[in-house]
């Protein structure tokens, strides 16, 4: 399985970005997720989505800015992001896992992309 992040920019605060993943192999019975590490910081739960796209978590800070979705046709999940705030700037990862409807802990997720830059100027 291999994830391939796209989508991230300079974008300024109060702009949105939207973010896609696409994965090779078989992941449609995965929960998917998007992670984040910003400068000098712990990569980051940001939100997650089961398989089906019933479940979706969210980090606090993001709640209500942010939306995940996914395509399983497309074999792919995005991440849409609203109102953009310069905290917000990290490279962002995409990640897959099996086996559980949701989870905020890195080591669930057995597949990960390359990450993709987002920054949020002031």
């Amino acid at each position: 399985v291999q994830l391939q992040a796209s989508g991230g920019g300079l974008v300024q605060a109060g702009g949105s970005l939207r973010l896609s993943c696409t994965a090779s192999g078989r992941t449609l019975s995965y929960t998917k997720a998007w992670f984040r590490q910003a400068p000098g910081k712990e990569r980051e739960f940001v939100a997650s989505i089961s398989w089906n796209g019933g479940t979706t978590d969210y980090a606090d800070s993001v709640k209500g800015r942010f939306t995940i979705s996914r395509d399983n046709a497309k074999n792919a999940v995005y991440l849409q992001m609203n109102n953009l705030k310069p905290e917000d700037t990290a490279v962002y990862y995409c990640s897959a896992g099996g086996g559980f409807g949701h989870s905020q802990r890195e080591s669930d997720y057995n597949y990960w992309g390359q990450g993709t830059q987002v920054t949020v100027s002031s």
